[in-house]
């Protein structure tokens, strides 16, 4: 785990849960929200590791008490973690109703019983309506810390019940100098790399670390192979089987948002997409803009659909998508 002093734009709000702490005041659950890829996470985990600690030196854990000792090997047993059984899919009651048991016994180590719940939104009905017996009641020196990347789909009660502590996307001074010291990285790679992730660091992070830049790769050579004529929708659809649904969309819609630009601006150059300017350049000639929204539109749907957990038929999705992109320029 880094140390939060990595990520500056925690700034204020870290200090304000050290003073609550200090003068006894933290509450029984914080509700960390904010958009995805920001740190969220380990805002939490660095918080857990402070509390679970039995010689805190400052406001950092010692790293060297057996609760620590037990936290560094991965099992500490008043740490619990509370997520989907798989992705896209809900916490369920059976978990919550499990972590309840529980937290019905002491802590083992004698401190801080620590629950992270991430993501919120993924509570079903059922499980939402579970957990509010914790919330209401977690009993001492227990913290429930629940992760929400879209806290607008948490039920009122638990919204309720929780001090929101709400994060926010960095300014892209302080995101490109965070993401270029620490990957090493030229200030043009950092600066398309957070565009891509929407200004998010840690997300950008992520899709340089994993292989999610192939996958841009292939589909942004797709795209052009398409608009020549050289591959079809279907074929494209298909070597994109592995890719991140959610990615490519992101990155469609990052093209769209590059053409329009292109066209209101004159400019030749995409503020993103620059590895791509020669196709955005014809497309930016060739389309309407009637015909970008129309797709920028349904982009959006598709998203939107994916967030909430719907299971569409990803062939068939990227197929639609690919065949309105490829009619840009008919």
């Amino acid at each position: 785990m880094s140390d939060v002093a990595d990520y500056p734009w925690f700034g204020s709000r870290w200090e304000r849960v050290m003073e609550q702490r200090q003068h006894g005041r933290l509450p029984h659950a914080l509700l960390l929200s904010g958009p995805a890829g920001i740190g969220k996470a380990e805002f939490a985990e660095a918080l857990g590791n402070l509390l679970l600690c039995h010689n805190p030196q400052g406001n950092k854990p010692c790293d060297h008490c057996h609760s620590c000792e037990l936290r560094i090997a991965g099992h500490h047993p008043d740490r619990f973690q509370l997520r989907p059984e798989a992705q896209g899919k809900p916490i369920k009651v059976d978990q919550v109703r499990e972590l309840i048991d529980r937290l019905h016994s002491t802590a083992q180590q004698g401190g801080y019983r620590i629950v992270t719940l991430e993501p919120a939104e993924s509570l079903n009905t059922s499980s939402a309506n579970a957990l509010l017996k914790i919330l209401e009641e977690p009993g001492e020196d227990t913290l429930l810390i629940l992760i929400s990347h879209q806290p607008g789909q948490l039920m009122p009660t638990i919204r309720s019940r929780c001090q929101r502590i709400d994060f926010a996307i960095p300014s892209p001074d302080e995101a490109a100098q965070w993401l270029t010291q620490s990957l090493e990285l030229e200030p043009t790679k950092a600066s398309q790399l957070l565009g891509l992730a929407h200004g998010a660091p840690l997300r950008a992070r992520d899709l340089y670390q994993s292989d999610a830049m192939d996958q841009r790769k292939l589909l942004m050579t797709g795209l052009a192979d398409l608009l020549r004529g050289r591959t079809s929708a279907s074929e494209l659809a298909t070597k994109l089987g592995k890719a991140d649904l959610l990615n490519c969309l992101d990155w469609l819609a990052s093209l769209l948002n590059d053409v329009v630009r292109m066209q209101m601006t004159g400019s030749d150059e995409p503020r993103v997409n620059a590895d791509m300017r020669r196709m955005l350049e014809a497309v930016a000639k060739q389309t309407s803009r009637v015909r970008i929204f129309s797709l920028a539109d349904r982009i959006q749907e598709e998203r939107v659909s994916l967030m909430l957990r719907q299971n569409p038929n990803r062939q068939l999705l990227l197929e639609t998508l690919l065949l309105q992109w490829s009619a840009l320029v008919r």
